[in-house]
């Protein structure tokens, strides 16, 4: 399959997946869901029915690369056999405890955990967004125990265009009006300092400072990557300031980037680690906090839990990620991959593309809003038998699944041209 494989070859080539039961059609099942779902999402009209690899189907049959990835949820495609097995097998021993009992499947996740990050200790949460409010919890209690900070004065440095989840406490320091306004009143104890500036972060920084949390990489905002040595110098500001660095990784960790984490592009190792998505294979949530001993050691029994957190189906999950971890292949293939998807999205700007940032098999692509919006380019390519996500106006972020082809992501970036009228 090259950059010249047709849509229909390219469909032909694309593994079946295996479709529900559901009868109706496409368009039926879109507006049944309008009545009975609450409109907090704005979908692309198409309808999922099986995937399976880089591959959706619809319950027409029609058939999709995803270039979307959950958000990066899917790192390692829909279905990966070593991950379903891993499922299949826990499903027929054991699913849930709560923590008031331990399971068999908890400490190797765990000790999996820390050997891949080179941290200490796991608290196992199940969505990203508990992870972040699950650190900043342990950040205050931190610089109240261990500090010295006084009682309530706790304060926390963001970043603005962040996104680290749509729970009240988060969106009370989000920039972003959509996913803010309308649900005050909001937490105090955030300062909210420009992204990609040091400068600006040193000036927030003080005694009350518990953390700094950012992404290493925005996603949300478009794929913003900061300049080379902004997390060395987050990594210094901190460790002077005796203030914990949070990196929440929920989207940029575990291969997509071509490194295990992004901040292993720099060398650097965060205080507290937030990790998610990727970590539940696609198949169940599973989210962590992974930090120093001493840090996660300021939590003692009752002061924080999740009747969730660290199942056993989700604990043998990770586990096996962890796993395909482990041997730097999607990693390699990330990187690799990435070069491909920088020199396509190259040979784009200024033919409808104005600008890209990427890295690994990352991108923010900005479309020339006079050929579309960000929403219109991607109703385009889903009629081409591509799927992406807009962000932000004129914007697709594009993530495929770390298991894509050479062959593949050329086509995908083919069928792009197209719609911006450059192929």
């Amino acid at each position: 399959m090259t950059s010249s494989t047709t849509d229909a070859e390219a469909r032909s080539a694309a593994p079946a997946g295996t479709r529900s039961a559901e009868t109706r059609s496409s368009a039926e099942l879109i507006k049944a869901e309008s009545g009975v779902l609450a409109h907090n999402y704005h979908p692309l009209p198409v309808v999922v029915a099986g995937a399976r690899g880089v591959w959706m189907e619809d319950v027409e049959g029609r058939r999709y690369l995803d270039m979307l990835a959950g958000y990066s949820a899917l790192n390692f495609g829909h279905r990966h056999p070593a991950l379903i097995e891993a499922a299949h097998r826990q499903l027929d021993e054991l699913t849930l405890t709560s923590r008031a009992f331990h399971n068999a499947r908890l400490a190797s996740f765990a000790e999996g955990l820390a050997e891949l990050t080179g941290l200490d200790m796991t608290l196992p949460m199940n969505t990203g967004a508990e992870a972040v409010e699950s650190g900043i919890k342990v950040a205050r209690k931190w610089a109240y125990d261990v500090k010295g900070v006084a009682p309530d004065q706790a304060t926390i440095v963001v970043a603005a265009d962040n996104f680290h989840g749509r729970t009240t406490t988060v969106v009370g320091f989000s920039t972003d009006p959509v996913a803010r306004d309308g649900f005050g009143p909001y937490a105090p104890g955030f300062r909210v300092v420009p992204f990609n500036d040091l400068a600006a972060i040193e000036a927030a920084v003080d005694e009350t400072t518990a953390a700094v949390l950012i992404e290493p990489i925005q996603g949300e905002a478009g794929v913003i990557i900061p300049d080379d040595g902004y997390l060395t110098g987050v990594r210094e500001l901190t460790t002077r300031a005796n203030a914990l660095f949070i990196a929440d990784e929920i989207q940029s960790g575990l291969g997509r980037t071509g490194t295990t984490l992004a901040v292993d592009h720099e060398g650097v190792r965060p205080d507290v680690l937030l990790l998610g998505k990727a970590l539940g294979g696609g198949i169940v949530p599973v989210s962590a906090v992974v930090a120093r001993r001493d840090v996660l050691g300021v939590l003692h029994p009752g002061q924080h839990g999740s009747t969730f957190g660290g199942n056993p189906l989700a604990a043998a999950v990770g586990s096996a990620v962890i796993d395909l971890l482990r041997t730097g292949e999607f990693q390699r293939r990330a990187a690799e991959l990435g070069a491909v998807l920088r020199e396509g999205l190259a040979a784009l700007a200024g033919r409808g593309v104005v600008a890209f940032r990427s890295r690994g098999l990352w991108a923010g692509v900005d479309v020339d809003p006079a050929i579309g919006t960000g929403r219109e380019i991607s109703e385009r390519l889903m009629e081409e038998g591509v799927l992406v996500k807009d962000t932000h106006g004129s914007t697709l972020r594009l993530a495929p699944p770390l298991t894509i082809t050479r062959e593949e992501l050329e086509w995908a970036l083919s069928r792009l041209g197209a719609v911006l009228g450059a192929g």
